[in-house]
């Protein structure tokens, strides 16, 4: 992998009580191009920042040091812990949200996952969705986004095998599994926006199931 790209940012602090990197958090910019998110990023007005921004053509910018509070997750949080922020590492990836995410962009960022896995011992369950710890909040990377692709290459987990479940307990894996304490409408959307996109209607046995598979392998109990 080529050397990011510094364009740094002013917008960081120290991670929190003693904090290292456990997550890798994955956000689009809402943006069209690079150049947009990066002003957005680096504005000491509006207060927001990530370690990393990936262009459409597979560009690598490094804004904040990985060792380092970034500002890109905000309100939130992930297997019952918050301050998410001092937890992750934050990638902003150029993609309005609507649209496919090209082949040079995701090859660079399997391979900047890749990388900061190695350096800081993160697990492919420690690579989530901006959407996944702020459900009530945001829907970033989007529904374009492919975590069965980076699930294949060993960056994110995904449920296999997983067969049908009672949709009773659906909530109560999917918090298991990670998701924060939010009403059940908002966790459904957010589960479904990473595994079942295409999904219409309320929560149905295949939700169940795949939940059931993702709590009980990956959940904060197993030691992924």
């Amino acid at each position: 992998m080529t050397a990011p790209r510094r364009l740094p940012s002013p917008n960081f602090g120290d991670r929190r009580g003693g904090a290292v990197p456990s997550l890798i958090v994955l956000h689009y910019t809402a943006t069209a191009t690079a150049e947009a998110a990066a002003a957005i990023l680096s504005d000491p007005a509006l207060e927001v920042s990530a370690h990393y921004l990936l262009d459409v053509t597979g560009e690598v910018c490094l804004m904040v040091d990985e060792d380092k509070r970034a500002w890109h997750a905000g309100r939130g949080s992930w297997q019952g812990q918050d301050d998410v922020n001092s937890r992750s590492i934050g990638i902003e990836i150029v993609n309005s949200g609507a649209a496919p995410f090209p082949e040079p962009q995701m090859a660079a960022l399997e391979d900047l996952i890749a990388g900061i896995m190695a350096r800081w011992r993160i697990a492919p369950a420690g690579v989530i969705a901006h959407s996944d710890m702020a459900p009530d909040r945001k829907i970033d990377p989007g529904p374009r986004f492919d975590w069965r692709r980076l699930a294949r290459a060993g960056l994110a987990v995904w449920p296999e095998g997983a067969g049908q479940g009672d949709p009773a307990g659906f909530a109560a894996d999917a918090r298991a599994f990670g998701y924060p304490d939010v009403g059940d409408d908002l966790l459904l959307s957010a589960f479904r926006l990473r595994f079942r996109p295409w999904a219409k209607g309320p929560v149905d046995p295949w939700d169940a199931g795949l939940a059931a598979d993702l709590a009980r392998r990956f959940g904060p109990d197993q030691g992924h």
